[in-house]
């Protein structure tokens, strides 16, 4: 599986990245989904560079321009519910593309066991096409994975990319374990460990209450 990881190269997706950390910054939900969603801008331009491309001619007041243009718009999945920012910012840049919405949250159970229940499925068709899968906090995996099957019966994608802002390593080893070899993880960090609560380390927190707020 091709990772690519942005913040492993210095660029603007930094500042970004810094912010939506910073627990003073965190304080004011409207510049956190601001941020979500240029890093999603970003993912976004980074998943086009892999697509595959034909020549078109274009009419220009002054003659004809031939440009290199996708052969393909995507069907953009989003995780309900700390995906919709993000969702919106991979749209912005891909804006003629489907889209796929799945809910997806996790019950802890006494002595730290956690699980993940899927509730909300909405596809398109997804035979012989361009899957993004997006969820801005890569943690252990299994949401990912469990929304992804829930995606299957709706047809099987010709590649996928999974788009996050911030994953663990385990993650991030999880993801390239399970999902098929034709799938592509892009990503803006990587953070090294999971705390008891499968919370990333050092991370940001709950990526779904800084967005919306907390819920009971």
């Amino acid at each position: 599986m091709d990772v690519t990881v942005i913040n492993s190269q210095n660029s603007i997706f930094n500042v970004f990245l810094a912010e939506i950390r910073d627990v003073v910054i965190q304080k004011d939900p409207l510049r956190f989904r601001s941020n979500i969603e240029r890093m999603g801008e970003v993912l976004a331009y980074e998943i086009s560079k892999s697509l595959d491309y034909s020549s078109t001619s274009v009419q220009t007041p002054l003659g004809i321009a031939n440009e290199n243009v996708p052969n393909d718009q995507p069907v953009v999945a989003s995780l309900l519910r700390a995906g919709l920012p993000l969702h919106l910012g991979i749209t912005r840049f891909f804006d003629r593309s489907e889209n796929a919405f799945v809910s997806a949250y996790r019950i802890e159970k006494p002595g730290g066991q956690l699980e993940f229940k899927i509730e909300y499925n909405a596809c398109p068709n997804l035979d012989g096409k361009v899957l993004i899968l997006a969820d801005p906090m890569l943690a252990t995996g299994n949401s990912m994975w469990l929304a992804y099957e829930a995606l299957l019966p709706h047809g099987t994608p010709k590649e996928i990319h999974i788009a996050s802002v911030i994953g663990s390593q385990q993650g991030v080893d999880f993801i390239k374990a399970k999902f098929p070899k034709n799938t592509s993880l892009y990503i803006g960090a990587i953070d090294p460990d999971l705390n008891e609560q499968s919370y990333i380390i050092p991370g940001l927190g709950d990526a779904g209450d800084l967005c919306f707020g907390e819920k009971e």
